[in-house]
């Protein structure tokens, strides 16, 4: 009983046997097989060999056994891992050492004996390569044996692993053993017909409908399910995922091969599937070689780089061989949370943390004036919709004013390239935010054609980009739903129609990228946000993720829609078309064109207004400037009726 304790907890708590075990091992069984293979002559055939010619034969047994151990590695393999190329070459071990022994013994050994002790030697090898391969079934056998009784011991929940006949039997035999210290591996489970397989002497299920899903369940009493990948995920939304959301099954995501091979996985606490393994598309594919020969040895600043945007940009940034990058923000804990996860993960590149205002034109222009950026990417806005209804003055003063200047400068000091993220918002705005950022758009877009037809000194190109909102960024509907379901609920929608394009913030910030190297100056690119998504629906899927059933565990309450706020957002309005790009996920607008002459003096005017602080007045003129500006569940709707009497 204490032998079988041990045994357990060895199995649960070792990785692998010693190696040079595994070598003493072989070398005892082969020296073994030797003698047996003698004897067996001697007592069989009735050869007469003397004790003095079986000793030297077993020291040349014990030289050639070392070296072709040694020749071929054998010690070397984790046995729990073995499989068939492994057979192969503990015969080539145990011929290797025969050939030794023939050779040795017609030279050393009288020639009379060696018909006899060839014939012993063939015995040998057979003997060898039984007693070498026996020895590792049986204990691979018993590890499996011990490690299913810890298991049992253990109580831990029942798992399926998801089998998409896509990942390497290293990866598969590897991860079992490791999550086995926290779960208890049932088989394997695929879509398809059902058959009675086994795989790496597990059952193998196959199932066609979600009854039969519930039937194995049930009979299994499964508890979780562990997916491969994200995109294993993806591919079944539809159908294992629905199937697991609506049993209550736990999903799980397994870590990459490279991770297993590192052993730095927490197995008791692997990554659970998340909305946005659901709503995530297909990968982004961009121009790296073009982005990279642009960037390489650059200057490149980013505004608002402590932001969910501005954050990731800098992380994709920093791949391409930047010279240097110069992260501008205005919020110093997140800044610093941003410089630990650089500096640590990304060494050897050279960054500039500033904190400051790009409403501040002496601290702008001194940071463009001492680091020369090459490039800027304009990152820095206020972006929460009702906060801006309620300030529209600082909405003004951030995302207008602050924008200006920054353009400004970049002109000034020959920054080559500056690329604006806008929002799609900005299209027939309904909100103060929407038509902040449009107004930005305007201003930008003018200084860049004033430019262009050489009515304004420059080389600046500018660049605007619009998208809708992004997964998981600061003050988005995730995370405030994941807040709401710690709390037991309920979940607050603000209308059962409402609907938002979503897109991952690493999507977002590869097609910034990617937008940014394919313009030539004075463009608007629109992203494809693919399909619109029900609010209402995210919640109830992210209720149902979470083990608990809409309406039942987890109400869902319609609050109304917020002020400022509309039911979906355009990407484009009436009077924009879109055009074609080389990227299929990249559209150019073609937007209507302002003179700088023109638009420059009203908008000084307008963020005069602001600056004052005269709400009404600020919202006034913006209306002004922006005619399809209508507002939206807002006491600013007021102005909207008197500016058409």
């Amino acid at each position: 009983m204490l032998l079988k304790t041990y045994l357990l907890r060895y199995c649960t708590t070792c990785r692998y046997l010693n190696q040079w075990i595994i070598f003493l091992s072989d070398l005892i069984l082969s020296i073994c097989s030797t003698i047996s293979s003698l004897l067996f002559v001697k007592f069989i055939f009735g050869f007469v060999i003397s004790t003095e010619i079986i000793l030297k034969i077993t020291v040349l047994s014990i030289i050639s056994s070392t070296a072709s151990i040694f020749f071929f590695r054998t010690y070397k393999e984790i046995i729990r891992h073995s499989s068939l190329l492994e057979g192969g070459r503990i015969a080539f071990t145990s011929l290797l050492k025969s050939f030794f022994l023939i050779v040795s013994t017609f030279f050393l050994i009288e020639l009379k004996l060696f018909s006899i002790l060839f014939a012993g030697y063939v015995i040998d090898f057979l003997i060898t390569f039984l007693l070498l391969l026996s020895s590792r079934i049986i204990f691979i056998f018993s590890y499996r044996y011990l490690s299913e009784t810890s298991n049992q011991v253990a109580d831990k929940d029942n798992l399926l692993v998801f089998d998409t006949a896509e990942q390497p039997s290293f990866f598969l035999e590897s991860f079992n053993n490791n999550i086995k210290r926290s779960y208890h591996i049932t088989g394997y489970i695929r879509m398809g017909r059902k058959n009675h397989l086994r795989i790496n002497g597990y059952h193998y299920f196959s199932i066609s409908d979600k009854e039969e899903f519930e039937q194995l369940v049930s009979s299994y009493n499964i508890r979780a399910i562990l997916f491969p990948s994200h995109a294993a995920v993806k591919d079944e939304n539809d159908r294992l995922v629905s199937y697991c959301e609506e049993n209550k099954i736990k999903m799980l995501i397994s870590p990459s091969v490279n991770e297993i091979k590192g052993e730095k996985i927490n197995y008791r606490n692997l990554p659970e599937v998340r909305i946005e393994d659901l709503l995530q598309r297909e990968e982004i594919s961009i121009n790296m070689l073009e982005i990279a020969n642009s960037l390489d040895n650059k200057s490149v600043m980013v505004t608002g780089a402590a932001g969910s945007i501005g954050s990731e940009l800098c992380r994709q940034l920093v791949r391409f061989g930047l010279k240097q990058l110069i992260l501008f923000d205005n919020a110093e804990t997140a800044m610093y949370h941003v410089r630990l996860d650089l500096e640590n993960n990304f060494p050897g590149v050279t960054y500039i943390h500033v904190i400051g205002d790009i409403r501040n034109s002496k601290c702008v222009d001194h940071i463009l004036k001492t680091y020369c950026p090459d490039i800027i990417f304009h990152a820095a806005a206020y972006k929460h919709v009702p906060l801006m209804e309620e300030n529209p003055s600082e909405a003004i003063y951030t995302n207008v004013y602050g924008t200006m200047l920054l353009a400004d400068s970049a002109v000034k000091h020959n920054v080559k390239k500056f690329i604006m993220i806008s929002t799609d918002k900005a299209v027939n705005p309904t909100n103060i935010m929407g038509a902040s950022k449009r107004i930005a758009e305007m201003y930008v877009q003018s200084l860049s054609l004033a430019i262009s037809k050489g009515k304004r000194e420059g080389n600046t190109r500018f660049i605007t980009t619009r998208f809708g909102n992004v997964l998981g960024s600061n003050g988005s509907v995730i995370p405030h739903f994941r807040e709401q379901l710690a709390k037991g609920g309920p979940l607050t929608v603000t209308h059962p129609e409402i609907i938002r394009y979503f897109m991952t913030i690493p999507e977002a910030c590869r097609l910034v990228l990617e937008a940014a190297f394919m313009g030539k100056g004075n463009e608007i690119f629109i992203f494809d946000m693919g399909e619109p998504v029900r609010i209402v629906d995210l919640a109830q899927r992210m209720i149902k993720l979470s083990g608990l059933e809409p309406d039942k565990d987890i109400k869902i309450v319609f609050t109304g829609l917020r002020p400022g706020e509309k039911l979906y957002e355009e990407l484009l309005n009436a009077k924009e078309k879109n055009q074609l790009t080389n990227h299929k996920k990249i559209f150019r607008a073609k937007v209507r064109e302002y003179d700088y002459n023109v638009i420059y003096p009203q908008i000084i005017n307008l963020c005069n207004t602001a600056i004052n602080m005269n709400f009404w007045d600020t919202v006034k003129q913006m209306k002004q400037l922006v005619p399809e500006f209508k507002s939206q569940q807002s006491r600013y709707e007021y102005l909207d009726k008197k500016l058409l009497l």
